[in-house]
């Protein structure tokens, strides 16, 4: 007899360590580790979806026949496998985990190839991709989406240049479908509530879909309601709007509960049938099995040893607003606003309002990263510690990105609606300028010999109020340093 043990983000029914199985004889063990969930303040509603999807995805593989051993709250996970192990004698066998070391931390007797991503670690590392793009390609070649034999459909492999556009002024949204906690989902909340009393975030709205029928849902709501006009306005950032056009898969396909491959092949349909624009199929397709998978395959080439990047030796401690909003920023307090709310932003306002903001005021990169990691619904490291120590801080020096995604609050008052009636001007006294301007004096001599940077840097040398401008940066900073509302 032998048993799979199944993490909480392994709920794919095609999981390598479960194929190995015989329902009839072996066993599935299932852990929830209060210790594991004390180890960051995460959201309330990560725990939530997490827990509770867990415990459908158990009632799940009960439905196909396997004989599941259930631990809830336990203390941690080491007792829990030691009572297993006293009933149910026999090797362990474990997925790869997603998470760097994971598996030598936990200590299966076996582990087995992880078969929730498409891309390969091996494949990968032996070949020279350098940045997304050419690997993008390559996955687009390999899965044959948008493809027309060898060659991208249309001729364009990326549209990524044609999703610029802002909405206008009373845009109206589609609806994001919710879903009524049940049963279990409310156990679960309770069980939160009363064990992690103090994390981060509110459950009051919590509606995530927590089985795979309702991820299912979800994913049909989106490719019909929002897809089209994903492109479009990709970029763009509207005060109390989580979504726009944007999937919300990401928590979803990061614990299991939906297939990337699948996702991709039905948004495509939507193009091939007429029912969506080939710029936002293109663009979501990219995210997926592009972005998404580049990003995985950085983390392991690049671990251990990525937590600890800080190429600009940025020493900020994270500002008291990412915890409660409490800022005068519009733009920010929208974002960590929603966030505690919901459990997620898109990523326009990840990276650039509050990575950006993190990134030019000089914030410590890990102490970023722990805070994308424990916020986000949707956030385990291997997704969280490229997108924000790599796209977001440039904190690697140039492993992700070509430039730092560094911007002043004229990015923003182009791209978004939250400077209309904001306390700062984003002409004038806006945080955003003064840090900006401050970032590039700061680094100047790292910037000269990029040429991505050389715009800006010529518009730091033609600045005739630079000395004031750093003088007001240096006073934003102590102001955070002291704990102090800005």
């Amino acid at each position: 007899m032998q048993t799979a043990w199944v993490l909480g983000d392994q709920l794919t029914l095609s999981g390598s360590a479960l194929q190995r199985l015989d329902p009839a004889r072996d066993r599935v063990l299932m852990i929830e580790s209060l210790e594991r969930a004390r180890l960051l303040p995460y959201h309330k509603q990560k725990m939530v979806l997490l827990w509770s999807a867990m415990r459908h995805f158990a009632q799940e593989l009960r439905a196909h026949g396997y004989q599941v051993d259930y631990h809830e709250a336990c203390a941690n996970y080491s007792e829990a496998v030691k009572a297993h192990r006293k009933r149910h004698p026999g090797p362990i066998l474990m997925m790869d985990p997603a998470d760097y070391g994971v598996a030598e931390k936990l200590g299966p007797d076996e582990v087995t190839p992880n078969t929730m991503f498409l891309s390969s670690r091996e494949e990968f590392r032996a070949r020279p991709y350098g940045r997304l793009e050419n690997f993008y390609r390559e996955m687009r070649r390999q899965t044959g989406l948008l493809m027309d034999g060898g060659s991208p459909v249309s001729g364009r492999w990326n549209y990524d240049a044609d999703n610029r556009e802002v909405p206008e002024k009373g845009h109206r949204f589609p609806d994001i479908p919710r879903y009524a906690p049940d049963k279990t989902t409310r156990a679960v909340m309770e069980l939160v509530s009363r064990e992690l009393p103090k994390h981060f975030g509110s459950l009051e709205s919590f509606a995530w879909p927590v089985t795979r029928a309702d991820a299912l849902d979800f994913v049909e709501d989106f490719l019909e309601h929002r897809l089209d006009l994903f492109g479009p306005f990709e970029d763009a950032i509207v005060t109390g709007e989580r979504s726009l056009y944007h999937s919300l898969l990401s928590p979803l396909l990061n614990i299991g509960l939906l297939d990337p491959l699948d996702v991709c092949q039905k948004a495509e349909k939507r193009y091939r049938s007429g029912k969506a624009r080939l710029s936002s199929v293109e663009g979501f397709i990219r995210q997926v099995i592009g972005w998404r998978e580049f990003v995985h395959q950085i983390y392991h080439w690049k671990m251990p040893g990525y937590l600890d990047v800080n190429h600009f030796g940025a020493d900020l401690p994270l500002p008291q607003f990412y915890w409660d909003a409490d800022t005068d920023m519009h733009c920010v307090r929208d974002a960590i606003e929603g966030l505690m709310e919901h459990g997620i932003n898109h990523h326009i306002q990840r990276l650039m309002v509050t990575g950006n903001f993190a990134l030019i005021a000089g914030v410590v990169p890990r102490e970023v990263n722990d805070w994308y990691l424990l916020a986000y619904a949707d956030a385990y490291e291997w997704v969280v510690s490229p997108n924000v120590l790599g796209l977001s801080l440039f904190a690697d020096g140039g492993v992700i990105a070509s430039k730092p995604y560094a911007a002043s609050a004229n990015y923003l008052n182009k791209m978004s609606d939250c400077c209309r009636g904001c306390a700062y001007n984003p002409k004038g006294d806006c945080p955003f300028n003064a840090l900006y301007w401050d970032f590039l004096a700061r680094n100047r001599e790292r910037f000269e010999h990029n040429p991505r940077m050389s715009l800006m840097i010529k518009q730091l040398d033609r600045k005739s109020d630079l000395r004031e401008v750093r003088a007001r940066a240096e006073e934003l900073r102590a102001r955070m340093r002291r704990g102090e509302r800005i």
